[in-house]
């Protein structure tokens, strides 16, 4: 496995951020990865924390669906939202709700297709259904969503005024365009397995991003080293790690890829978690 200087190293016990932005810097032991597909429902029913749906205003006429779990903990705490793949707001992406609450985190899910196709809960709409919905999704209008969500999590009672986005797949893609966007509250961008946006329109980024990648995705890791040397070029902060042998959508997968899957997602996860605690607080 390559790395680069200025890129993620892990070990067992701790997380070690090394770089212009990140040296030195140890990490405390986190929770588990989010459960992988086949166990995400068992964890989310045995899970202590509160979760519920809530309907949140967006822009004069429109409102957006959200999954809202609220961490156990006696201060404010900051807002993480998680954007969905391509196959919408799935039961397991409201685990990953779930493990980021546990982090100590106020995690929103919105369902970006709210308005677009039928209402449900888990998995009830379809791969294909999501698939072909999502790609009339207008990408103004998506950011337009996710800041007013960043919005409405920052003013509860138990928010602390500031906000990341964490995406996977298309929502990873996502959450780097939202980084170009960098609207008020924004902190930070976390990129699981999704396309970096165009190099010129990287300018606009003023916020640290974080890209974990699978190493078998060439797809999405060709859009790697022309975000990388433009972010460096433009003196902004840009992170990223592939790792060996893993596939596409691993976090989500970790029964695949004779184990690489797994240990992609166990290695990645407290990455993620370390650059949220750094730029966003603990």
């Amino acid at each position: 496995m390559s790395i680069r200087p200025h890129h993620l190293l892990a070990s067992a016990l701790t997380v070690v951020l090394v770089g212009a932005c990140m040296s030195g810097v140890q990490v405390p032991p986190v929770a588990s990865p989010p459960a992988g597909s086949t166990d995400v429902a068992a964890r989310l029913t045995a899970s202590p924390r509160h979760g519920e749906w809530v309907m949140i205003r967006s822009g004069a006429n429109d409102s957006v669906r959200a999954y809202v779990v609220h961490p156990e903990r006696r201060e404010r705490a900051p807002v993480v939202i998680v954007i969905h793949e391509i196959f919408g707001l799935t039961t397991w992406i409201r685990g990953v709700a779930d493990q980021l609450a546990a982090e100590g985190y106020v995690a929103i899910a919105p369902d970006l297709l709210t308005g677009k196709a039928p209402l449900g809960t888990g998995d009830s709409l379809s791969n294909e259904t999501a698939r072909t919905v999502i790609q009339t999704l207008r990408a103004d209008e998506v950011h337009r969503r996710l800041a007013d969500v960043g919005q409405w999590g920052m003013r509860q009672p138990s928010a602390s005024q500031t906000y990341a986005v964490l995406g996977f797949c298309w929502g990873g893609s996502t959450s780097f365009a939202h980084a170009v966007q960098s609207p008020a509250g924004l902190g930070a961008a976390v990129v699981y397995y999704g396309g970096s946006p165009p190099p010129t329109s990287l300018s606009g980024v003023r916020v640290p991003v974080l890209g974990l990648y699978a190493g078998d995705d060439a797809r999405v890791n060709s859009t790697v080293p022309a975000a990388d040397s433009t972010m460096r070029a433009l003196g902004k902060t840009f992170e990223y790690r592939m790792f060996d042998n893993s596939g596409h959508g691993f976090l989500r997968q970790q029964d695949g890829r004779d184990g690489a899957n797994l240990a992609a997602a166990r290695e990645s996860w407290p990455m993620a978690v370390a650059f949220l605690r750094k730029h966003l607080g603990a």
